[in-house]
């Protein structure tokens, strides 16, 4: 298999050594000489070679402007340049060095010796350009991986979400809901300033998924209590509220066992305090105020107009407009009041939600 020639621009004023520098590389490169930077750099708007052999002293333009030049060009700056001149001094190859010359030979050459250096360089140029596709394609499979990833825990969260709502059928994709509903009430926080300071460090989709878990517990419950088609006793009423404290303790179990935390640390926080209320008469804690987690009180709000719009055994559903008079008058007493005011502005955004799903269920 032929490999293809690469390509050296031999730049020099000198005639004499343009000729002794092609004689000596063209069996094995392509080579392309010039007279000048001037028009080095004017030949470079329309072909990049692989390296650059560039001579220091020249006529209007030395070797030290050019490099400048390319170095300062997005386009010309990663071609490597080999400086060649009668200059010996330490101080005059430091200075090409430091100008991002990869080399500096000094004239006269041996033939043998600047082949060498020449091919090391290009080796080196080569194996950057690989170690760049290498890294490049490595990132593309870990991206890969990682959307894989995320695509297997949605879909292992979906799944747990419609365990729990397969066993209490009458909510029928409430959960669903209320992460709709949620999503509405923090793009509503976002845009009006309200709680900046506390979601601003939230990651929204991650905090979005782990509403899905908000309702866990209630795989633990009882599938007579659960599908009860009547209204339940005190005592089974109490069985239901301990759904908050076992779906908490279901994650933090999970949380012992993995290092993923912030997506289970909000899953938490949604099962456990869903069902406070702000004047502190809620369960399973009685927090009161901002005690309950912007995430439980957010939650609360999606929580109980899903509940109050959608049919129950026990119940008709109430109509949109029944349900956000009912939230609006419970805001200072079950709900946080900073809250109303953007409630009331988003909650026909509530209202198409429910059409929507009631048009596909």
């Amino acid at each position: 298999m032929s490999v293809e020639r690469k390509n050296i621009f031999l730049v020099d004023d000198d005639v004499t050594n343009l000729t002794v520098g092609k004689n000596t590389l063209t069996k094995t490169y392509n080579v392309f000489t010039l007279n000048s930077g001037v028009r080095l750099i004017k030949m470079l708007e329309k072909n990049k070679p692989d390296l650059i052999l560039l001579d220091v002293e020249m006529p209007e333009m030395d070797g030290y402007e050019v490099i400048r030049v390319l170095k300062g060009n997005i386009e010309t700056q990663n071609i490597p340049v080999i400086f060649l001149t009668g200059k010996s001094d330490t101080e005059s190859e430091l200075e090409g060095l430091s100008l991002g010359a990869v080399d500096y030979i000094t004239k006269p050459f041996s033939p043998p010796l600047l082949l060498k250096r020449i091919d090391l360089h290009l080796l080196v140029e080569s194996q950057k350009l690989e170690l760049i596709n290498f890294n490049n394609n490595l990132l593309g499979m870990v991206e890969e991986k990682t959307q894989t990833v995320v695509e297997l825990q949605e879909a292992i969260l979906k799944a747990m979400a419609e365990l729990v709502e397969c066993r209490d059928d009458v909510t029928g994709k409430h959960i669903e809901r209320t992460q709709s509903y949620l999503g509405v009430l923090i793009k509503a926080l976002q845009k009006y300033d309200v709680y900046e300071k506390e979601i601003s460090s939230w990651d929204i989709k991650l905090v979005l998924q782990s509403a899905q878990l908000h309702d866990l517990g209630k795989i633990n419950i009882k599938d007579s209590i659960l599908q009860k088609p009547d209204r339940l006793t005190s005592d089974e009423f109490e069985q239901i509220k301990t759904h908050t404290t076992f779906g908490e303790e279901v994650i933090e179990k999970i949380k012992k066992n993995t290092k993923e935390q912030a997506f289970l640390e909000h899953a938490k926080i949604f099962a456990a305090t869903h069902h406070e209320k702000w004047d502190g008469t809620g369960y399973p804690r009685g927090l009161k105020g901002n005690e309950i987690p912007l995430q439980g009180r957010l939650m609360a709000i999606a929580d109980v107009y899903d509940a109050l719009v959608s049919d129950r055994p026990y119940k008709k559903a109430l109509t949109h407009e029944e349900a956000v008079s009912i939230i609006n008058d419970g805001m200072g007493t079950h709900f946080d009041p900073a809250m109303k005011d953007l409630f009331l502005k988003v909650s026909e955004e509530f209202y198409r939600i429910t059409i929507l799903h009631k048009k596909n269920p």
